[in-house]
């Protein structure tokens, strides 16, 4: 595969920015062999957000003759108060539910989930010992305090809550695990951007300085029109700061169930959810349904060389579309309604999905789901 093509696997949607991408076709040019990671909290059902979006990327590096690696936090949830804080749940989830289904929805969006390696944080640890320790020390003396502090939102909190020191070591723990894998692809989503600005600056400290590759957040079903005011204005101040933080308090979240479509809804939970989602005539945007179409759904449909199609529910017609670019103006001149946008979402969201959410309801995997309520944890 020529440099071009393997750039637009990088470059293509769910991608929202890849620091830098000058760095990246070096590497690619040079023919360096890259090595990728994304991590996970251990923190419950798995939705678009976390089983989804992300693996579109983890799919597309794969076929771009990336070594991809799935980094399982045990030890990053338990310091984030993950699943009770019990930190022996938290691995029996980890190297069951998540691996399982990782696994499963990397086979569903076209990939092979053999070429993924999946690594436990906990026992990375103890495999590479006392280097680890060195390289977050190293980490944390050339980080202040206050850096760390702001780069708190990567722990879903806000600057001004309250964490206690163990939190406090998460942004460090998260650095130094990149140059202790011996990434130069540090993948998340722009939620991640900050710890992984301190990892590039950092570079010259570890012998390279690896690039970062950030997927965008999809908003949560649940965004209103207040919601979308806010991240309106944030956009439109530049202040990517401003934005991502704004995004990250109205993307789609587990902790309100009906703001979130789980790998494990069923196709009429899925259609039940984007019926209800705010979707603006006017708006591609701040828009819940088209952030689903260009971050879920558009990647699927290039990487099986589909067409999206939508049928009109008023005169029964179908109509193809070869790019989201197409989609965006059709809509936003007046030619596709909300509804019939909402409907063909859903039927493409269940195309992907249905391999998991059957094998999650009704197969072997329901002992995930029962193992998860038998915690408390809600859908």
């Amino acid at each position: 595969m020529d440099v071009e093509s393997r750039m637009d696997l990088f470059l293509r949607p769910p991608t929202n920015e890849i620091l830098t991408v000058d760095r990246l076709r070096e590497y690619l040019e040079t023919g360096i062999p890259l090595r990728h990671y994304i991590g996970f909290e251990i923190s419950g059902f798995m939705h678009l957000g976390t089983g989804l979006v992300p693996i579109h990327k983890v799919v597309d590096l794969q076929m771009a003759g990336v070594e991809t690696i799935i980094f399982l936090g045990d030890y990053h949830s338990w310091i984030n108060r993950k699943l009770g804080g019990d930190l022996d749940t938290i691995k029996k989830v980890a190297g069951g539910y998540y691996v399982d289904v990782f696994s499963r929805m990397i086979r569903s969006l076209g990939g092979d989930p053999g070429k993924t390696r999946f690594v436990l944080a906990s026992e990375f640890y103890d495999e590479y010992g006392l280097k680890y320790f060195e390289n977050f020390l190293k980490v944390s003396m050339s980080t202040t305090l206050s850096r760390v502090r702001r780069s708190i939102s990567i722990l879903g909190r806000k600057m001004g809550e309250s964490v206690n020191f163990g939190q406090l070591v998460y942004v460090p723990m998260q650095v130094a695990d990149i140059f202790s894998l011996g990434v130069n692809v540090a993948h998340g989503g722009i939620d991640q951007r900050k710890a992984h600005v301190i990892a590039i600056e950092l570079g010259d400290k570890f012998g390279y300085k690896p690039i970062a590759l950030h997927h965008n957040l999809v908003l949560g079903v649940g965004l209103t029109q207040e919601d979308a005011v806010k991240i309106r204005e944030a956009r439109e101040s530049g202040d990517k700061d401003r934005f991502v933080d704004t995004v990250l308090n109205i993307k789609m979240s587990k902790s309100i169930p009906e703001t979130a479509i789980f790998l494990h809804d069923s196709q009429e939970d899925i259609r039940r959810k984007v019926r209800k989602a705010y979707c603006p005539p006017d708006d591609v945007i701040v828009n819940p349904v088209f952030s689903m179409l260009e971050n879920v759904v558009y990647p699927y449909i290039i990487r099986r060389g589909l067409e999206f199609k939508i049928v009109n529910l008023k005169t029964g017609s179908e109509s193809s579309y070869s790019s989201i670019d197409e989609v965006r103006e059709e809509y936003l001149r007046g030619g596709i309604h909300p509804l019939d946008l909402k409907n063909a979402v859903s039927e493409y969201l269940w195309m992907m999905i249905k391999p998991v959410s059957e094998y999650l309801r009704e197969g072997p995997g329901r002992k995930y789901i029962e193992e998860l309520e038998s915690l408390g944890i809600t859908r």
